[in-house]
């Protein structure tokens, strides 16, 4: 078999407009999913009324326990039947940002649950509310127990980033499926996209570290 990595070096215009669509849609979605992740995660850390929690639970559980895969196909072709049509970026970005939420929502309950309960009857006894307690006391120390497995939830983000290509997103691995199916050089092909993706979820570890190093250098 003779390799050509020129198909690859041709079609790199292809693969960063095919990645900038990828990152588009990685971005977008895990800005959500933190959003969902922080609210989900701290309601679900208090008491709130029974059917709050169950219906949180809910979310959690089904989001949890469904493959992506058939959340998307649900979002994008099985919600039309019931009068909901979207567009498949929107679908992609909802679909992921719903799944990964319902995830790191967990780690933003584990982080809030590992701060001693004496920090926030600390904040009482200082005249906060509960909620300045929360704001104020609570979730900055939460956020850096936090910050390991929502960075490892935005790396998974970006590499389920290639399941939207289902619903006809012409992101990074679809890109490379159709320069496959016009080359006829599976190695070279998806050997690139492995690259991109590599230098994707790679520059999102090392961002992590920096922020961990920031915030140990706020704690000293």
């Amino acid at each position: 078999m003779e390799l050509n990595f020129n198909i690859v070096i041709n079609n790199l215009p292809l693969f960063w407009q095919a990645t900038q669509i990828t990152l588009k849609i990685a971005v977008l979605a895990f800005a959500f999913a933190l959003l969902i992740a922080f609210i989900v995660g701290v309601l679900r850390s208090y008491n709130i009324p029974a059917i709050f929690k169950l219906l949180l639970s809910a979310y959690v559980e089904i989001f949890r326990g469904t493959p992506l895969l058939i959340q998307l196909f649900f979002i994008y072709y099985g919600l039309p039947s019931v009068g909901i049509i979207m567009d498949a970026f929107t679908a992609a970005v909802i679909g992921l940002a719903l799944n990964g939420g319902a995830y790191m929502s967990e780690s933003v309950r584990a982080s809030i649950l590992s701060v001693s309960k004496g920090q926030e009857e600390a904040a009482y006894s200082l005249g906060y509310s509960k909620l300045e307690a929360i704001w104020h006391i609570i979730l900055p120390q939460a956020f850096r127990v936090a910050i390991p497995p929502l960075m490892n939830g935005f790396s998974s983000m970006l590499k389920e980033t290639s399941l939207v290509s289902v619903i006809s997103i012409t992101e990074l691995t679809r890109t490379g499926n159709l320069i496959y199916s016009r080359t006829l050089k599976p190695f070279e092909v998806y050997l690139a996209l492995g690259l991109f993706y590599f230098i994707m979820t790679f520059s999102v570890v090392l961002l992590a570290k920096q922020i961990e190093l920031k915030e140990k250098r706020w704690t000293l």
